[in-house]
């Protein structure tokens, strides 16, 4: 039967510790990563006030004027900080495919509280670490976003011990791999279509996460999140208030050896009629693991009648040629 929506699972009984509700939300996120690897969580504890302030925070820097957000401009060789203005990449050009840009304008932040020592400031971490570009308008906007970040390595690693339960490992086995996360967030302002959008051009074109997993917080205006379906068709992401949309990431479809699907998905435009008003925010958490961890496939997802697919590669050897094949000629 063709899927019509995407799944949402309540994940509060696994937060809170029983064997019961541990083994019934494992077993839902185990589904939901083999058909589609898309899900809507709920019961996730994220405060209200702290998805408020940063929603509002995000809303009001993309209303300034431009030569304000371009104080913190992205700086030159795809340093993943900053401010990357309206076209300034293109998602589908991750996949090989030739497109305009995106329909939407950007800011791209990494880790806070980082320690010092050779692992995080050496060559080895090129940007990875690289300082956050914070804006001085609005006001305060750093330490909410520093607290959503922080707030969102928590859900995150909670997540993922739901997945070391659901592919049948240690509920900590993930977590000397993340333990220095290289995770970024992202804001994203897709701005009312005063004009019609060239041939093939999406608010973000087709492509899929790099990292473990995607958290994303977004409104509900015209022009959304589609996922491709492993049979071959777009199912609509619908988003509710107080709840967050989870994708699987490239790392855990290697991660399971194909057993999780890491999904292609869009932003398309809006209906013409609703283009001029539809503006669209969205924050996203990308959780990714530490730059030097060897990616290769789980002890439970591979054996002999299913070998392994994947040769071990480093998530900064991964990381590395999406990224850069992303990033438009501007």
């Amino acid at each position: 039967m063709k899927m019509t929506s995407i799944p949402v699972i309540d994940i509060a009984p696994f937060l809170a510790g029983t064997a019961e509700g541990r083994e019934q939300v494992a077993a839902e996120i185990r589904k939901a990563g083999e058909e589609i690897g898309f899900f809507v969580i709920k019961g996730h504890g994220v405060e209200q006030a702290i998805i408020d302030e940063t929603y509002d925070a995000a809303a009001t820097f993309f209303r300034l004027p431009v030569e304000d957000k371009l104080t913190i401009r992205q700086p030159p060789g795809a340093v993943p900080r900053g401010y990357t203005p309206f076209k300034g990449e293109t998602l589908a050009a991750g996949l090989g495919k030739a497109a305009p840009g995106d329909l939407k304008e950007m800011i791209d932040m990494g880790p806070v509280d980082v320690p010092g020592g050779e692992y995080y400031s050496g060559p080895e971490a090129g940007y990875y670490f690289y300082p956050n570009l914070w804006p001085e308008k609005p006001a305060g906007f750093q330490p909410v976003m520093e607290r959503y970040y922080r707030r969102m390595n928590r859900l995150a690693n909670d997540l993922m011990a739901i997945f070391a339960h659901a592919l049948d490992l240690p509920e900590n086995f993930f977590f000397d791999k993340l333990d220095k996360n290289i995770s970024a967030l992202r804001l994203i302002c897709y701005p009312e279509q005063d004009t019609p959008p060239e041939p093939g051009q999406l608010r973000s074109g087709a492509h899929t996460d790099y990292g473990t997993l995607t958290i994303l917080m977004a409104d509900k205006a015209a022009g959304g999140l589609q996922a491709l379906h492993r049979d071959g068709y777009w199912v609509d992401v619908m988003v509710e208030p107080g709840t967050y949309v989870v994708n699987i990431g490239d790392i855990m479809q290697i991660w399971t050896n194909d057993r999780w699907v890491s999904t292609l998905h869009r932003v398309v435009n809006p209906p013409r009629e609703l283009a001029d008003t539809a503006r669209r925010h969205s924050v996203v958490f990308f959780h990714q693991p530490n730059y030097d961890s060897l990616i290769e496939t789980l002890p439970s997802c591979f054996d002999a009648q299913h070998p392994r697919k994947y040769e071990a590669i480093t998530y900064k050897e991964h990381w590395s040629y999406k990224w850069n094949a992303t990033k438009a000629k501007m």
